[in-house]
């Protein structure tokens, strides 16, 4: 039977040589009672002869538990991700266990210590990427593995949640086109991200679809934070002919965006329209109200939780990959250019 690198028989070669699922051995593993006998002895005994190691004996009285992975709590939408994983996870009787591990592989190893302490049930991961030696622990222990929106490319062998961000990235340019703008403006989100590489080609095909060429000098680089959409916005606006509106890969470099007009003396919508892409809460409060992509972060965080359920139950999913529909939500921010 084949082992890891460290020597090590894992939960997916147990499954293979039972001819089980690997969600039926984490059934065994975790000491739940909906296998039959039959296939737990099998199990049982495969287990016991390749000397596989089990995460510590918890009591049957223990209550469940989820880990929430980030790499970095600082962001508004973590928050709404947040708050749908909490909603499905408290109905269901779970508890969540909310840690951030700020890409260093040091917070991630020691998270993963803690995770082998508390035997939780599931993780899902949000836009982060673990070391492979610290996924293949997470299939050894035979913990289920739910990525929110994975960053880079999805290299983790897992189910995948996330939102359809080159539709949104073309309903958003395809607004403004149809309001008359035709030197529409672009803050990029990082390029290691898949959900800001669709975005950025949700916003080309819109041009071309109207017939536009994309002006490179009107896309400028960011990191999806306010400064980024400040001095992103500044740099359009030195240009000899500036943009007569702007997208921006996220709320905050549109309200970065917004700031960075204001600041020169300029009004939105009457001298740039914005557009943004989350619809954070507080985007409907702001002067004027965003026009924005609504990504349903809340639902994606519910749908997490109920793919993680349906794992730990061994139940086959319907498909890997789970892409939640955005929409465009239109508010005061937009409006024709002034002739």
């Amino acid at each position: 039977m084949a082992r890891d690198a460290r020597g090590k028989v894992t939960i997916t070669e147990i499954a293979r040589a039972a001819g089980v699922s690997v969600p039926t051995v984490s059934r065994v593993v975790n000491g739940r009672s909906d296998v039959s006998p039959g296939t737990r002895a099998r199990v049982e005994d495969l287990l016991h002869r390749h000397g596989y190691r089990r995460r510590p004996t918890a009591s049957r009285d223990r209550a469940a538990l989820l880990d929430l992975v980030f790499n970095d709590l600082d962001s508004p939408w973590a928050v709404e991700i947040i708050r749908g994983v909490e909603e499905v996870a408290h109905a269901a009787g779970i508890g969540t266990v909310v840690s951030a591990i700020h890409g260093r592989t040091g917070d991630a190893r020691q998270w993963m210590t803690n995770l082998r302490a508390r035997a939780s049930d599931g993780v899902i991961l949000v836009t982060s990427v673990l070391e492979p030696v610290l996924h293949e622990e997470l299939r050894r222990l035979g913990v289920p593995l739910v990525v929110i929106d994975p960053a880079g490319s999805p290299a983790l062998d897992a189910p995948t949640v996330g939102a359809t961000n080159w539709a949104g990235g073309m309903s958003a340019t395809e607004h403004l086109l149809r309001l008359g703008h035709r030197r529409i403006g672009f803050v990029a989100g990082p390029p290691r991200l898949l959900c800001s590489r669709a975005r950025l080609d949700g916003y080309r095909a819109a041009l071309d679809r109207a017939g536009i060429s994309a002006d490179e000098s009107l896309i400028v680089p960011g990191d999806f934070y306010h400064e980024a959409g400040f001095t992103g916005c500044a740099a359009l606006l030195d240009l000899t002919e500036p943009p007569t509106a702007l997208f921006a890969a996220s709320d905050q470099m549109a309200m970065g965006a917004v700031e960075a007009l204001r600041r020169r003396g300029l009004r939105v919508p009457e001298d740039m329209s914005v557009v943004g892409f989350d619809d954070l809460p507080e985007v409907r409060w702001s002067s004027p109200p965003l026009t924005t992509v609504r990504q349903p972060l809340a639902e994606m965080g519910k749908m997490a939780v109920r793919t993680v359920l349906r794992l730990t139950r061994g139940e086959e999913l319907d498909s890997p990959r789970v892409e939640l529909a955005t929409e465009l939500v239109v508010r005061a921010s937009t409006a024709p250019p002034v002739d």
